[in-house]
């Protein structure tokens, strides 16, 4: 396959509506299900910048236009999120809304796939509170 015949994931998976979809779907999920309780009580009360923010960097992730590094700089996700307290608990609610999410807005089994594992890792990193430790 040459150059030119290579696809981005951002494209495989139908590029900018499909990441609308994405994030609007695990937003709503995080901001409605009971069982993400505690992952909803670390965001602010409105999800809009939230929602935009995650937007621009899937974006990027995938493939597509850089617009959060093009706005805000280097990602720096781990150091941009540490006030927020992410415990397993919220770890794990993140992850259950985005997996939610992506499996009823990406239809392809196999990308899904291919974005769930770098996804989960990623959520992994981003806790930075133990088990039992009290929140800041």
């Amino acid at each position: 396959m040459s150059d030119e015949e290579t696809i981005t994931l951002y494209e495989a998976i139908g590029g900018e509506e499909t990441i609308r979809k994405l994030v609007a779907r695990f937003y709503d999920l995080m901001d409605t299900l009971p069982e993400a309780k505690n992952c909803r009580a670390i965001h602010p009360p409105s999800l809009d910048r939230s929602r935009d923010k995650l937007y621009d960097y899937l974006t990027g992730y995938m493939g597509g236009p850089q617009l959060y590094v093009e706005k805000y700089g280097h990602p720096r996700l781990r150091a941009r999120h540490f006030s927020a307290p992410i415990g397993v608990a919220e770890r794990d609610e993140w992850l259950l809304c985005f997996r939610m999410a992506m499996d009823e807005t990406i239809a392809h089994p196999k990308l899904r796939e291919i974005i769930w594992k770098p996804v989960e890792q990623l959520a992994h990193h981003m806790q930075n509170r133990e088990e039992g430790e009290p929140h800041a």
